[in-house]
């Protein structure tokens, strides 16, 4: 039997069309299936358009949308896709796997690096091989899948600008590849234990500051006042100057209830404050939290996640920061919990 699918178009360049400012989001979602016509083998797809958006624009209030939709069509479809913009696309699939848990359900989101109706355009494989993975009996839960890989929703970054092969698994493999038509995987999926938990609201008021030399640290002031959380992009595997470090001893006086993660600039292989000086003493002195092997998209996401949950205390939000969602962290020690 065919699976049903529903496909939720959101814009990004898969939707685009050329115009005299440069390319635009134009193309509906019932528009982009009209491009894939095999995928009738093995689907039946329903298309609904929730904004038509360069995802640059995309905002929290959007991913809402998404999960909002999901929710509303759950019980009527076997999986959904959703088509996004590459550029914060990888915001969009670690804000959904804290916003739908537990799915046993497929939620695949993809795009592509060119128009759908482009000449040599990597859309129409994007799009087919989501399908593809979405009317799969053994897929679960939220997925990007893009150039025949599939990412855990957790785990993808944009490292290229251009390039078809555009997202790379940060720190995590990938779940799987899709070749020709065929779907093989490297970690089974398995059916989640729980029923399907969708969430609404991220907190809007995290901020992230990227260490660099000889950064004023009179900057964490503001963010102090002005944010509910602040992730600090530290050097290495996580070192803080010790000029911030005094600055940041005495706002964490101040503001006590303020959510504060350290997480590393270097995309690969994770933090470890324990290592140096310039980061056990801080790890030490402070409470603070830990990114370890989380990309900078999962801690953002679950940061606003944990900000917005009525059900997640002050005192919990360690817990709830380092019990692991979809993939988000592997590399995480006793001592912090």
């Amino acid at each position: 039997m065919k699976k049903k699918i529903l496909l939720i178009g959101t814009g990004g360049t898969i939707a685009c069309k050329q115009t005299e400012h440069g390319l635009a989001p134009s193309f509906t979602s019932e528009e982009l299936i009209s491009y894939i016509p095999e995928s009738h083998q093995f689907c039946e797809v329903d298309a609904v358009q929730i904004c038509n958006l360069d995802s640059t624009n995309i905002t929290p209030e959007h991913w809402s949308m998404i999960s909002r939709t999901i929710e509303a069509k759950y019980d009527y479809y076997d999986g959904f896709v959703v088509c996004h913009g590459t550029d914060t696309l990888a915001y969009t699939t670690a804000a959904l796997s804290y916003m739908i848990q537990n799915s046993a359900k497929p939620i695949v989101v993809t795009g592509a690096q060119k128009p759908i109706n482009d000449t040599n355009t990597d859309a129409r494989r994007n799009l087919y091989d989501s399908l593809l993975y979405a009317s799969d009996d053994d897929s679960h839960g939220v997925v990007l899948v893009f150039d025949g890989k599939v990412i855990a929703g957790t785990r993808a970054k944009k490292e290229r600008a251009k390039s078809y092969n555009a997202f790379s698994s940060i720190n995590y493999p990938n779940l799987a590849i899709i070749q020709d038509g065929h779907l093989i995987r490297y970690i089974p999926s398995e059916n989640p234990r729980w029923r399907v938990r969708f969430y609404h609201d991220m907190g809007s008021r995290v901020y992230v500051l990227k260490f660099t030399p000889g950064l004023d640290a009179e900057i964490l002031t503001w963010i102090f006042e002005n944010a509910d959380g602040v992730i600090f992009e530290s050097f290495g595997v996580g070192g803080i100057p010790q000029y911030l470090l005094d600055k940041l001893e005495e706002l964490m006086v101040i503001h006590p209830n303020k959510m504060v993660v350290v997480a590393t600039q270097v995309v690969h292989e994770g933090s470890d404050m324990m290592v140096y000086q310039v980061g056990k003493k801080v790890k030490q002195d402070l409470q603070l939290l830990e990114t370890y092997d989380m990309t900078l998209e999962a801690a953002v996401s679950k940061a606003m996640w944990i900000l917005a949950s009525q059900h997640i205390e002050i005192e919990d939000r360690k817990e709830a920061f380092y019990t692991p969602v979809n993939y988000d962290l592997t590399l995480h020690f006793k001592e912090d919990m």
